[in-house]
């Protein structure tokens, strides 16, 4: 007795302390929340509780509108509590701990029932189940002919997967027999399929409504081979796959006769209606064969004649494109030559313009000369102002240098003396000559150089007010070379052809004003 409530406790504590999972209302109620189902049981169609690790089924009663349920990969030991579920059509209960096929009488829709990878032994209590029509019992513990004789009562069964079982008998093949509706039989895996001779024709003449075996499907013509084997042996089955072949390949030149028969009569059809069209006219159709081909060789040559036309025409093109190429090469040495031609024009011109050039710069030699003298003279009077500058300077302090304008290397220098043009002087000209020039200043020195057919380009060099400084330094210096003044008016004579032109040179020099303005100074430069 003592022992007897020990273990009592024991297995109470037991269950305290380990809780397996378990399918409670309030888990169906979230799960059809999580999964988007209906939160009314009767509504849902279709449960998924695969993967729980349930041990029971339980707590169904509700969800009566069951058509299919996923139980599969749980730890379930019995098929129980599906009694209101009478709409389910699939049951999937493959990989679980299920010993024993039992509790579905009131299933009678069940379609679909999928109890693969367990534990069964013997395959029962699925006869009352008008409609299943697949059942898949793959790798259990099936071994004789007794543990799959209750198949001889399913006779919806047109699905039967026992493949990867422990099948030996080879008197299981009875019970097949038996089953007027299989069509797909899967025992691969099984040790009866060594045990049968000629597995595949054997199982295909046994069973006459099989289409599919195992790994592949049963063709008429594989149905047929293996009934001539069961009959006449191997002879007899070649005799009848020679049959086969020679049918099959009748049935397909059979098709490539017909083929070519709507070719044929296509090809009738529109040169039919060619001669109809070229006649204008319409004509009967061609009863007989003379006809047909008379038609024919006249097709046959109109088509030869404008072959030829068309290689006429385009022999005539390419004579065309040979003349046009001709006729361009032509312009194009003629426009060479004129090319040529206006070159050599230009390179007459120019030998001329060089041998003008030339002539007159040997002319001009003279003149140059005199003018080179003429600027010796000028540097010798820079020379005595620099020297009054310097020795007349108040207190011995040294003044800045400044250029006058004389005539000379301090107005445009040339470097080349070929490069100085000479003046022609009509007459002689003075400063009050020359035209008014927009605040134009006379502090310095101008050259009055007049020719009839050159005029005089001046040089305008405005001096800005950032130049106040140095402006103001010149204006003081100029003091300095009061008695030079009288000096620096000069008259040289320059000949220049038969005529003496005057070339008078000026230099004035304001004195010293106090604090002036500042202003802007131009500096004017006759440049030839």
């Amino acid at each position: 007795m003592a022992q007897n409530n020990y273990e009592d406790m024991t297995k109470k504590q037991a269950k305290k302390e380990y809780t397996e999972p378990r399918i409670t209302k309030k888990f169906l109620k979230d799960h059809c929340k999580q999964h988007k189902l209906y939160c009314t049981p009767y509504l849902n169609d279709t449960l998924y509780l695969h993967f729980k690790g349930f041990s029971t089924i339980e707590n169904l009663e509700e969800y009566t509108g069951l058509k299919c349920l996923w139980l599969e990969s749980n730890g379930l030991r019995r098929i129980e509590n599906l009694d209101a579920q009478t709409e389910l059509r699939s049951l999937f209960l493959q990989q679980n701990l299920i010993y024993k096929m039992e509790n579905m009488e009131h299933l009678k829709k069940l379609c679909t029932l999928n109890v693969s990878n367990n534990q069964i032994k013997t395959i029962e209590n699925i006869s009352s189940l008008p409609d299943l029509s697949t059942l898949q019992i793959a790798h259990n513990k099936l071994e004789c002919y007794e543990d799959v004789e209750h198949l001889r009562d399913c006779t919806a069964v047109s699905v039967l997967d026992m493949s990867h079982n422990f099948l030996k008998d080879p008197e299981i093949l009875k019970v097949l027999e038996t089953m007027p509706a299989l069509r797909v039989l899967e025992l691969n895996g099984n040790e009866v399929v060594r045990k049968i001779p000629n597995y595949r024709k054997t199982l295909i003449v046994r069973l006459k409504g099989l289409t599919f075996l195992d790994d592949r499907p049963v063709f008429p013509k594989d149905r047929a081979c293996a009934e001539a084997w069961a009959t006449g042996g191997l002879e007899a089955e070649r005799v009848e796959r020679e049959q086969w072949e020679s049918r099959e390949r009748r049935k397909i030149q059979e098709s490539l006769d017909g083929m070519a028969l709507i070719k044929k009569r296509a090809m009738e059809r529109e040169l039919r209606d060619k001669t109809v069209n070229e006649d204008q006219t319409p004509s009967a159709e061609p009863t007989s064969p003379g006809d047909k081909v008379d038609i024919f060789v006249q097709d046959c040559l109109d088509a030869h004649n404008e072959f030829l036309e068309c290689g006429e025409d385009d022999q005539q093109d390419d004579e065309d494109i040979e003349d046009s190429e001709e006729s361009e090469n032509e312009e194009e040495a003629r426009e060479t030559v004129e090319i040529e031609e206006e070159h050599q024009v230009e390179d007459d011109r120019k030998h001329q313009l060089d041998s003008r050039i030339e002539e007159v710069n040997t002319e001009n030699i003279a003149p140059n000369a005199q003018l080179s003298e003429a600027e010796s003279q000028s540097q010798s009077i820079q020379t005595e102002s620099k020297h009054v500058e310097g020795t007349e300077g108040t207190g011995g302090c040294q003044v800045e240098e400044i250029s006058l304008n004389y005539p000379g290397q301090l107005v445009t220098e040339m470097i080349n003396i070929d490069e100085f043009e000479t003046i022609q002087l009509a007459q002689h000209l003075y400063i009050e000559d020359l035209p008014d020039l927009v605040e134009a200043e006379t502090d310095d020195f101008f050259i009055q150089p007049s020719n009839s057919q050159l005029q005089p380009r001046p040089k305008i060099v405005v001096l800005s007010d950032t130049e106040d400084e140095t402006a103001q330094k010149e204006i003081e210096a100029s003091a300095l070379l009061n008695e030079a003044e009288e000096r620096s008016n000069l008259f040289l004579d320059l000949t220049s052809g038969n005529a003496t032109e005057l070339l008078w040179c000026q230099s004035k020099v304001e004195p010293p004003k106090p604090d002036p303005a500042p202003r802007q100074h131009c500096l004017i430069e006759e440049l030839d």
